[in-house]
């Protein structure tokens, strides 16, 4: 606004004394004044020049008097170039560190962001320790219950200790009493081992008499012999490595058994036992006992038996095993049927070889038949009329019906192929 004004100063200024040089110069011109000695046209020329320099030098002159800007403007300019170049140089200083400023904000924002998730973790942490403390006042509580409880239990268990200490005090005095009863009772027992040797040895020989005297009783009744010597009464599978009550049990589990097979063989009465000889119980439950695998017990007779003789047994242990597999072949083997070699004798020889390689496995055989398998006789009859009627080579092939151990029976499936 105040441009206008210096404008509008300016305008009037040189208007006014233009004016007032034009009539100056026009009255001069009128009446031909000399100034200096100069024509009047020299004269009006020299008017107007010094006119318009008046117009300019007032027109400035006024205008620095009424403005401060017009007055630097003029004076000024060097200070003026000086004061924006230090301003342009503060300036760019400043945006420098305005610069800087921006980046070390930007990079105490990045740092405050992560103070904030460090913050916020370690609250996290707080919070868990918060959470452990508590868990570990409650363990306190509890341990500190327990400590109490147990200086409870430590004064019983001392006040149980003096008491110990005064029976065990009379114990040592009744174990010196002891000590000499113990003498006087091991001086008995040397004198009731002397008399026991002489007892075992009277035994001995009445055992000796007692077997002689069966012996003249099986030949007397010899067409009366009930059980033959080695004859399996009962077998079964025990599992050994346990306890010897366990394996106890169920040795008199299996006597039980046979003492029923007895019964149902012979009609005997209720009272019909087997007799097992105890030294030789107490050997297989300690072998049974010591050993980490299921054994097979076999009760066989212990001799030829007449009815109406106590049943003395003997015990057989053998490993129990696994000798075949279900499905496994055990034997194949080829023949040639004519009027010499019957399917009958065939069959025979196939089945006795059957049994010898079976027995050779390890399959228990039955002491009195020697025989290891067991067959149906509808399955015998099968395979005899599938080899009745046929001339020439013929494969037999006998496989497991089942898997068999060592205690047997073997039982089997047997195909009969015609060969060209």
């Amino acid at each position: 606004m105040e441009g206008i004004y210096l404008i509008l100063v300016m305008i009037v200024t040189g208007g006014a004394i233009a004016f007032i040089g034009d009539k100056l110069g026009t009255k001069i011109g009128k009446k031909r004044l000399s100034i200096f000695g100069l024509r009047p046209r020299h004269t009006s020329m020299v008017v107007t020049v010094i006119t318009g320099c008046l117009i300019t030098g007032l027109s400035i002159g006024f205008m620095a008097l009424i403005s401060q800007n017009v007055r630097t403007a003029l004076f000024g300019m060097d200070e003026l170039r000086q004061t924006m170049d230090a301003t342009l140089a503060e300036l760019d200083e400043a945006t420098e560190n305005l610069f800087k400023a921006q980046t070390e904000f930007e990079r105490a924002n990045e740092n405050l962001r992560m103070s904030k998730e460090e913050i916020l973790a370690l609250k996290d942490e707080q919070e868990e320790l918060r959470n452990e403390s508590d868990r570990l006042k409650e363990g306190n509580e509890r341990l500190e219950n327990t400590n109490a409880e147990l200086a409870a239990q430590n004064e019983n268990l001392s006040s149980t200790n003096a008491t110990l200490e005064d029976d065990n005090k009379k114990l040592g005095e009744f174990n010196v009493t002891l000590t000499a009863d113990n003498a006087r009772l091991t001086t008995d027992n040397d004198k009731l081992s002397s008399d026991n040797d002489k007892l075992t040895a009277d035994n001995s020989e009445l055992e000796e008499r007692n077997s002689r005297l069966r012996e003249g009783l099986i030949a007397i009744r010899e067409g009366d012999i009930t059980l033959r010597a080695g004859e399996v009464l009962a077998s079964g599978v025990i599992r050994g490595g346990r306890p010897a009550e366990e394996i106890s049990a169920d040795i008199n589990a299996l006597a039980e058994q046979a003492t029923q097979n007895l019964i149902q063989r012979f009609g005997g009465d209720e009272d019909t036992a087997v007799w097992i000889y105890q030294p030789e119980l107490q050997r297989v439950i300690e072998e049974l006992e010591s050993s980490g695998r299921d054994m097979v017990l076999r009760i066989s007779a212990a001799g030829n038996l007449v009815r109406g003789e106590p049943v003395r047994s003997r015990l057989e242990l053998y490993p129990n095993e696994l000798i075949f597999k279900k499905g496994e072949q055990i034997l194949s083997k080829a023949y040639e049927l004519n009027e010499e070699n019957q399917p009958e004798n065939a069959l025979q020889d196939f089945l006795t070889e059957i049994n010898r390689l079976a027995a050779e496995k390890g399959i228990l055989t039955d002491p009195l038949t020697g025989s290891v398998g067991r067959m149906e006789g509808t399955q015998l009859y099968e395979v005899l009329d599938s080899l009745l009627g046929v001339k020439g080579k013929v494969q037999m092939t006998a496989t497991a019906r089942e898997e068999t151990y060592s205690q047997g029976p073997l039982r089997l499936n047997i195909k009969v192929e015609k060969k060209p």
